[in-house]
Order: structure tokens, then sequence, then C-alpha cells
């Protein structure tokens, strides 16, 4: 830790000038801070003078003031974060020069750079990052659960492995193992039946990481996390030492799936940030959704479509990620079920985490694409007293258990239906563009792993 702290501090004007020079002579005094930046960002009742210079000269040191006295300067303090190379920044301001969104806005672009926001009753410091990777790697995150990660994980882990690239999966979940778990999807046989096995033994074997080798057919390292912050951090994971396995066995690629809302604490050397469009704005547009939004080089806007999201509610996302990330390249999409197994002519059972408000869409694919009767669906994998409902209700007249691997799927779904003499066959989420005008998806996820393994190689 560092024996004295770079603070830049905010000020405006409507505190008496005596009164937050004060202040700032009260951290300077505290003898483990240094501040070398003062920034002002609005407010006039007590400004005597809007002359930059004698506000210096009466404050004792350089004031920096934004292009315009109404307006927060942004990017100003960013600048001055860079330039003076700070750790912290401290507020001094108050209501009505920042309110809650702004100070917000200001913590997502101050966390963004790896710097810690305080005032004088709240902290937020930036998620951990691990400086530990051995080899290029990426994390996939999101700005909430049920999003859409783990099968973005898969499909980026396949679409990578099939072009050499020989990736591993370090993914993070709350049902994670106490020690890093290593599953070879590589060389195993996930079959129903040894799902069933590791759940009787106690594992929780429809977590992220099972899911993830079932999937995906890559080497896939489970770890586990307890709570998640404001701002991505968690209060317990073991991922740091699955990222230490990760450096020892056999790839090249690193690929750190999150969990919800949380961030792996790994620095890798891209990220991939997914958002959706099912959630309400203001989570997307304010607290700590910006944060997320910058970290992003590559953006998946997800569940792109009615009812879930308007073509206007996608439309005013996309331009808040444009003018928040405008270097990401961003690529809206829906999911589409793909089963693992043939489902031809069968009557189908399915189990999936999707609202019921889309269910006839995914029922309509399933049945078109492979020639098949669905007789029934249930949304409640995660609920397992209605899971059991449902299961209740339609699995006399099935052929096959068709569930996607997560919650309840191994030790209510897959249970029952093997019970009852029905195949199992797992199922797979596929990412696809709602339309033709956005980047070519696969592609674009190969550019970003070039973008981290050169990115890698330069560091």
């Amino acid at each position: 830790m560092k024996s004295t702290q770079k603070m830049v501090c905010l000020v405006d004007g409507e505190h008496y000038l005596p009164v937050t020079k004060s202040a700032i002579e009260t951290l300077n005094n505290l003898g483990h801070i240094d501040v070398v930046a003062i920034v002002f960002i609005g407010g006039t009742e007590k400004l005597r003078t809007d002359d930059p210079e004698s506000y210096s000269k009466m404050m004792g040191m350089p004031v920096h003031f934004g292009p315009n006295e109404n307006e927060i300067p942004y990017d100003l303090i960013i600048e001055m974060i860079k330039e003076c190379e700070a750790d912290v920044v401290m507020d001094l301001s108050d209501e009505p020069v920042l309110d809650y969104s702004k100070r917000f806005k200001i913590a997502s672009r101050v966390l963004a750079e790896g710097v810690t926001y305080k005032g004088p009753d709240f902290k937020f410091d930036p998620a951990t990052e691990y400086d530990i990777m051995k080899k290029p790697s990426i994390k996939i995150i999101g700005t909430g659960k049920r999003i859409g990660k783990t099968a973005v994980s898969g499909f980026t882990a396949r679409k990578i492995d099939a072009n050499g690239y020989n990736p591993c999966v370090v993914a993070m979940g709350r049902g994670g193992p106490e020690k890093p778990e290593i599953v070879h999807g590589d060389q195993l046989k996930i079959t129903p039946k040894f799902l069933m096995e590791q759940s009787d033994k106690g594992v929780h074997a429809a977590s992220d990481h099972w899911e993830d080798a079932l999937m995906s057919r890559v080497l896939t390292i489970g770890c586990r996390r307890c709570g998640g912050g404001m701002a991505g951090d968690v209060f317990l994971t073991n991922m740091e030492e699955g990222a230490k396995i990760a450096n020892e066995v056999d790839s090249k690629f690193v690929i750190f799936e999150g969990s919800g809302a949380a961030i792996p604490p790994i620095k890798t050397n891209k990220n991939i940030v997914l958002i959706g469009a099912n959630q309400p704005l203001h989570n997307i547009e304010g607290f700590f959704g910006p944060l997320r939004i910058e970290l992003g080089d590559l953006i998946l806007l997800t569940m792109c479509e009615e009812p879930m999201a308007s073509v206007q509610k996608i439309k005013k996302i996309e331009e808040f990620i444009a003018k928040t990330n405008p270097d990401a390249t961003v690529i809206s999409t829906v999911f589409r079920p793909k089963p693992l197994g043939d489902i031809t002519g069968k009557s189908v059972l399915f189990a999936t985490t999707a609202p019921k408000t889309i269910q006839k869409v995914l029922v309509e694919h399933i049945e078109s694409e492979y020639n098949c009767k669905v007789i029934g669906t249930t949304p409640h994998l995660s609920n397992r007293p209605l899971l059991q409902k449902d299961l209740d209700k339609y699995i006399g007249e099935a052929d096959v258990m068709l569930t996607e691997l997560k919650a309840a799927a191994v030790d209510v779904a897959t249970k029952d239906a093997l019970k009852y003499g029905l195949e199992v066959i797992y199922c797979d989420n596929i990412p696809i563009p709602i339309s033709d005008n956005y980047p070519d998806l696969s592609k674009s996820v190969l550019n970003l792993v070039d973008s981290a393994i050169e990115d890698f190689d330069n560091s």
C-alpha cells in the first residue's frame, strides 16, 4: 500500500471559499494525503469570481475549471486523474451541484480508471484485479443475472477453439466448489447419468463450469463466489486460485466468466460486456451500469425482442452505449435454443430459465428447426417447487426432457425425467444478431481474441 495517496479534490461555488480551503488544508495535514489537483465542478452562490487565476490564488494552489460552469466537467476530472497519476478522488461538493445520478456518473468514470471515489460518508473502490495471468485472456461480464453470460462464454469458447486458439474457461458461481475444480470438457463424456452421479456426491452439477464444459467441450475450471458489490467486487471467491491453475493447464487462451453483475477479479487483456435489454433503463443508464459499459471492448445487447424489449428501447440503449463507450463494438442479439441431441419426431418437455412471455417464440423455433412437438414448457428451472409442479403436469406425455443446464436442471429435471424413463437432452442457447446491420458476431469475437493476444504480447 502506498504511504502517500495522491488526491484530486472536487469543489463547488456553493461553499464559502475559506471553508473549502480549510477542508483542503485538513486533508493535506493528515500526513498520508497529497492533494495534487482541485477541479471546480460548478455552483455560483458563494463564488465571487469566475477567473481561474484569482480563484487559484485565493485557494493557494491551481484550480482547474471546465469549459462550461453550468456543466459537470467529467472529462476534466479524468484528465486530472491521468495527468497527476491520482489514487483517489475526494468529493467536497454537495447538492445542488451534484445530485445522486451525477455522483454515480462521476463514480463510474473514476472507477473505470482504477481510482477510488469517496466523499464524507461514502467510498467506492474499483473492483479487485489480480495481475497474475501468464496467458492472454478476456473477461465476460454482465449488468445482471440471467442475461446470457454462460451462453456467450460457450459460444466464444467454441468459436475460438475451432480456430486453433485452444481456450479454457474459468467460471465463478454462487454454487461453485470449495476448491477450484477442473472439468475436462474436452475429454469427458458428460451424460445425464454422469451429472446425476455428480449431484448424488453433493456437487452442484448445473453450476456454470459444468454447463461451459458440456456446451463448449473445452477444459473448464469452476470457482465460487459470495456477495456482489455495486461496482462488481465480491466478498469471497477462489477465482484467483482458479486463475493460477489456468496458467498451468494445457491451454493458450483463458476466458473468465462473471457471475450475475459480479466481475471476475482478474486483470485481463480485453472484455466482453453483456447488457440485458429486458433490464430497467435506469439500471443501465444509471448507478454503475455506465461503469460496466465503459469496461467493454465488445458489447452484446441481449434479449432484444418483444415483449422483453421494444424496438424503441433497444435503440435508446444502443445510443447510450455509443455515447458512453464510442470505441466498443456493439451487437444486439437474441438467444435461440439448440438441442445437443436429436429430438426429431419426438414429444418434448422443454425446461428453461427464459421468462414465460418469450416461451411461444422459443417453442415455435424448436418445433420448426428440429421437427418435433413441444407438449409442455416450464420457465421455472430456478424455482424448484414450481418446476416440480410443471414436471408432474407434463412428464407423462413426453418422450424427451429438453433442458438448459442451469439451476435445478440436474437434481430435479434430470432426476425426474430419468425416473420416468424419458431421454434427457441438454440445450444450448445461441446468440444471434437481430439483423444483418450489425458486425458479424463470430468475426467480432475472433477479432477481440486477436486484439487480446496482441495486447498480451506487447505488455
